[in-house]
């Protein structure tokens, strides 16, 4: 059986490349080691989620796996609400919708739909303030764009020479004291 590519990789995908094999490097140690305050934030607002905690309604669904042999994905989604058929990706805060939280959406919306459910809307839910944005159900061009991001991460090269990096992503990046692209962006 192929390797399935975490949904969440996509949106690290679109973050770095290279931060998703640094993230699978790290994925063994205590996520306080290497975590900044604003990751443990996000990582605790999904608490309620992942222990199945957020609602007693039988008709949300919480924290449930989704894969799609299709697209070779696999992960788990933050809400499904059964009655309204609306799929719901919570972040602690949305300053701007990012590609990378499309195609998270987008990823486990087809892998739903692979796997029976009938979705009618997407939702992305800003915890902090509590503010609520409606996504549009994705289109065969943003599945395509999808399959993309999912070749791009399965042929990623690390040691790719013509890798090109925004220095303002590297300089929050967790892991750029590992990133040897970090380090030569610090000394030029």
């Amino acid at each position: 059986m192929e390797d399935y590519i975490r949904i969440s990789n996509l949106n690290d995908l679109l973050f770095c490349p290279r931060s998703i094999y640094f993230h699978n490097l790290y994925s063994d140690f205590d996520e306080t080691l290497y975590h900044t305050p604003y990751q443990q934030e996000g990582r605790n607002v999904h608490k309620n989620i992942e222990e199945t905690k957020y609602s007693s309604r039988k008709s949300i669904l919480q924290a449930i796996d989704v894969y799609s042999e299709e697209l070779g994905l696999g992960g788990k989604i933050d809400l499904l609400d059964l009655e309204k058929k609306q799929l719901i990706e919570r972040k602690n805060k949305i300053k701007k919708i990012y590609d990378g939280y499309l195609l998270q959406l987008y990823a486990q919306y087809f892998c739903l739909v692979e796997m029976g459910y009938d979705i009618k809307s997407l939702l992305l839910h800003s915890l902090s303030d509590n503010k609520r944005f409606k996504v549009r159900l994705p289109t065969d061009k943003d599945k395509e764009t999808l399959k993309k991001a999912i070749f791009d991460i399965k042929n990623f090269n690390l040691e790719d020479k013509n890798f090109w990096q925004n220095p303002n992503k590297c300089r929050k990046c967790i892991y750029r004291n590992l990133c040897d692209y970090y380090k030569n962006d610090e000394q030029t």
